[in-house]
């Protein structure tokens, strides 16, 4: 299959080695990935904090670049989520029928990586090694968005070596949720503090998410504590070959 993907703004600025690692994930497994260079932003933060036309302007560009490709990953789900569930409910708003057609038809194509793998192309073993105590913290957009379900946690229970301990509360938010951490510190914080402790609690050496945004909330948490635990984007761990 040819598979473009889309780095995201935070994967390309702050994570661009979750990106890296979906491309090997992929090849790995007999795929061609393609990178289109003239991709932006999705609109997600504009659309978040008011900006609509905006927001709908960048997922017009979004559906001009991949609108060839057979399907779209993306190492976050809260940008998959964007493209394929609010940006056809914002052009339908602003009386957009026909645009909000093609981004339904592209954003069937669009998926968050483990559910790519997983739902679409019925694999679970990616022949990944990580011998270590691996927490995962599933997101609030990969519960509620993409519902991505269980599919990362089945990748991660066939990664050799790993062991996945229990996050206590894991379902609950991280604090980060765009500029709600920006504009809502003193929540945020204690938010942040309780996942971080909860992170502490389950023994974890590393915390896993598939989005970038909830680890880069998580691993300055973590820093600040002095904790010994550390973040890494899930496409990381399935990537990875360490000697078991």
């Amino acid at each position: 299959m040819r598979i473009a993907l889309f780095i995201t703004c935070v994967g390309d600025a702050l994570f661009p080695e979750a990106g890296r690692a979906t491309v090997e994930v992929l090849e790995r497994l007999g795929h061609q990935v393609a990178f289109p260079r003239d991709q932006t932003c999705c609109g997600q933060l504009h659309v978040n904090s008011g900006y609509r036309d905006d927001g709908l302007a960048l997922a017009r560009r979004f559906v001009r670049v991949f609108g060839e490709f057979e399907a779209v990953v993306a190492p976050s789900s809260s940008c998959v989520g964007n493209v394929r569930e609010i940006v056809p409910q914002l052009a339908r708003e602003v009386g957009d029928d026909a645009f909000a057609a093609q981004a339904e038809e592209l954003g069937a194509r669009v998926f968050e990586l483990s559910e790519l793998l997983v739902r679409e192309l019925g694999v679970e073993d990616v022949g990944a090694s990580f011998p270590h105590r691996v927490a995962y913290h599933p997101t609030c957009h990969s519960l509620r968005v993409t519902r991505v379900g269980d599919a990362p946690l089945r990748l991660l229970g066939h990664v050799r070596g790993l062991e996945l301990v229990d996050l206590p509360r894991a379902e609950e938010c991280c604090g980060f949720g765009g500029t709600f951490s920006v504009k809502n510190v003193d929540t945020s914080s204690a938010m942040l503090e309780d996942k971080c402790a909860g992170i502490a609690a389950s023994g974890a050496d590393v915390c896993t998410a598939v989005d970038g945004s909830c680890l880069l909330q998580i691993g300055g948490g973590l820093s600040r504590r002095g904790a010994a635990a550390r973040t890494l984007h899930l496409a990381e761990i399935l990537a990875a070959t360490e000697p078991v």
